[in-house]
C-alpha cells in the first residue's frame, strides 16, 4: 500500500484525536460546571487531563501492538518523552515569544520542582540496568503504582490548593444541554480511540516503510501530533495574555504524562521494556525543566521573557537536528 495513503490515514488520526480532546474537554468541563465545581479546578483537572488524553490514547495502544516487542515500547516511551520536550521547549518556546509569560511563586516553589522531581523518579524507575543491576530495564506493574501514586498526591496538592486565588475563576465555560454534554463525551472517547489507532497503526507501518525506528516515530511524530492540544491552549493563553494558563498547561500536562499515561499504560501493558538510549533524551526533558526554574530569576523575576523563549526554541532546532543525525537521516558536522 503507498506510504502516501499510511500518511493521510495518520492525518486522518490526528483531526480524530485533537477534535476528541475537544469535545471530551468542553462536555467534561460543561459537567463539572453544572455540578458547581471550581473553574480553577476544571482547568487544573479537567482541561490538564483532556490535553494529556491523546498520549493516553496513543500509549494504551501502542502497547497493544504485539505486545512485547521492544519497537512497540519505544513508540509508549519516546511518545511520552518527546511530548514532554516539545512541550517545554517548542510550546513554551513559542507561548513566551507571542507574550511573555509571568509565573506566581506557587508554581515556581512547587509545580515546577513537583514536575522535576516526577521525571527523576521516572528516571530511577526507568533504569534497572543501570541502578539495580537487573537484566532489562523497564517499568512493572510495581512501578505504575509507584507513579500512580504520585500522580495522587499531585491532585490532592490541587485540590488543598484550589482556593489560594478564588477571584481567579473565569466564566467563560459553556454549560449544555445534558443531552449535548453527554454526546460531546461520547463522541470525545470515540475519537480518541478511533484517532488512536489510526496514527499508532500507520505510524508503525511509516516507520518500516523507511526503516526508522519506532523510537524515533514515537519522539518525533507521535510525540508533536499529540501535543497539539497543549500548544492551541498554551498559544491561545499566549495570546490572551493569561500567563498562569499557558505556564500551568505545560507544567501540568508534563506531570501527567509521566505520571499518570505511564502509570496506567505500565500497569495495563507490564512489563514495558524501557531502551537505555532513551536516557539522553530524559535528560534533555530534566534540563528544560530546571531552565524554566532558572529563568525565573534571570532578566525579569518571576518571568519568562521573550528572550529566554528564543533561547528554548534554539534548543528545540538544535535537540531536532540531534534526533535526524543520531537515526543517520541528516548527516552531522563531526
Amino acid at each position: 500500500m503507498s506510504s502516501i495513503f499510511y500518511f493521510l490515514l495518520v492525518a486522518v488520526g490526528f483531526v480524530l484525536l485533537i477534535k476528541g480532546a475537544d469535545y471530551l474537554v468542553n462536555g467534561a468541563s460543561s459537567l463539572a460546571k453544572r455540578f458547581n465545581i471550581s473553574d480553577i479546578a476544571i482547568g487544573l483537572t479537567v482541561v490538564a487531563m483532556g490535553t494529556s488524553a491523546p498520549e493516553l490514547v496513543v500509549n494504551l495502544l501502542s502497547g497493544s501492538v504485539e505486545d512485547g516487542r521492544t519497537g512497540a515500547n519505544e513508540v509508549v516511551y519516546g511518545n511520552i518523552i518527546g511530548s514532554n520536550i516539545f512541550n517545554i521547549f517548542l510550546i513554551l518556546g513559542i507561548s513566551s515569544v507571542i507574550y511573555p509569560l509571568k509565573v506566581e511563586k506557587n508554581a515556581l516553589w512547587k509545580e515546577i520542582p513537583y514536575s522535576l522531581l516526577a521525571t527523576f523518579i521516572f528516571f530511577i524507575l526507568v533504569n534497572d540496568i543501570l541502578f539495580f543491576n537487573a537484566e532489562k530495564s523497564g517499568l512493572d506493574t510495581k512501578d505504575g503504582l509507584i507513579l500512580l501514586a504520585m500522580f495522587c498526591l499531585f491532585l490532592v496538592y490541587i485540590f488543598l490548593n484550589i482556593r489560594r486565588d478564588p477571584e481567579a475563576d473565569v466564566d467563560d465555560i459553556e454549560i449544555y444541554s445534558n443531552l449535548k454534554t453527554t454526546l460531546m463525551i461520547v463522541f470525545g472517547m470515540g475519537g480518541l480511540a478511533l484517532g488512536g489507532n489510526l496514527i499508532v497503526d500507520n505510524a508503525i507501518k511509516i516507520a518500516k516503510l523507511f526503516d526508522v525506528s519506532d523510537k524515533m516515530i514515537g519522539l518525533t511524530i507521535l510525540a508533536a501530533g499529540t501535543s497539539l492540544p497543549e500548544l492551541a491552549t498554551s498559544a491561545v493563553a499566549a495570546y490572551q495574555k493569561k500567563s498562569d494558563l499557558a505556564v500551568g498547561n505545560i507544567v501540568g500536562s508534563n506531570i501527567f504524562n509521566l505520571l499518570l499515561v505511564l502509570g496506567v499504560t505500565s500497569i495495563v501493558h507490564a512489563p514495558l521494556i524501557y531502551t537505555p538510549s532513551l536516557n539522553t533524551d530524559l535528560y534533555i526533558v530534566m534540563i528544560g525543566t530546571f531552565m524554566l526554574f532558572l529563568f525565573m530569576f534571570t532578566l525579569n523575576k518571576f518571568k519568562l521573557d521573550r528572550a529566554e523563549g528564543v533561547v528554548y526554541l534554539i534548543g528545540f532546532i538544535v535537540y531536532s537536528y540531534y534526533l535526524f543525525v543520531r537515526e543517520d537521516i541528516l548527516p552531522g558536522f563531526f
